[in-house]
């Protein structure tokens, strides 16, 4: 028997905006992710992922192997297993000035290059669910919690 994995449980507003994220990256509309979808967003996003590396990704979250990432696979993918050292990479790519800290502006900055048009005040109160400290910044341990969930942590 064929048993599928349980997903981290996500608020009915994470889901939503999973499911908004999973929408702009499928841009022909079809239901699902392909590869080329996925290396136009890590490029606009300024990742140069190689041509082995995207295999590697695909083949992370591609759960049943049949070459595209659907809905229910992008929202069960939460950064686990990967270490800290793709989080750090995933982390830097909004952290534009490297300070340590992603901002509203940084995170602006990256939702305008996925072609999502978000005030700066949105990205406040985006921030503002995860921002811990209430620095208004995500810091890296934010981040990381953000991503791989309270229940995933030591």
């Amino acid at each position: 028997m064929e048993t599928n994995p349980t997903p981290p449980l996500m608020t009915k507003k994470e889901e939503d905006e999973v499911e908004k994220v999973f929408h702009k990256i499928d841009v022909d509309g079809d239901g699902k992710i392909s590869e080329t979808e996925l290396g136009a967003v890590l490029c606009g996003l300024g990742s140069t992922t190689t041509a082995d590396e995207m295999a590697v990704v695909m083949s992370d979250l591609d759960a049943d192997g049949d070459g595209y990432i659907d809905l229910n696979e992008f929202k069960s993918f939460r950064w686990l297993g990967g270490g800290d050292g793709e989080l750090q990479e995933a982390f830097d790519l909004y952290d534009k000035d490297r300070d340590g800290k992603i901002t509203a502006a940084e995170l602006q900055s990256v939702l305008r290059g996925l072609g999502e048009e978000s005030s700066v005040e949105d990205c406040r109160r985006m921030i503002g669910a995860f921002d811990v400290d209430g620095d208004g910044c995500i810091d890296f341990e934010e981040f990381r919690k953000m991503m791989i969930g309270d229940s995933q942590l030591n």
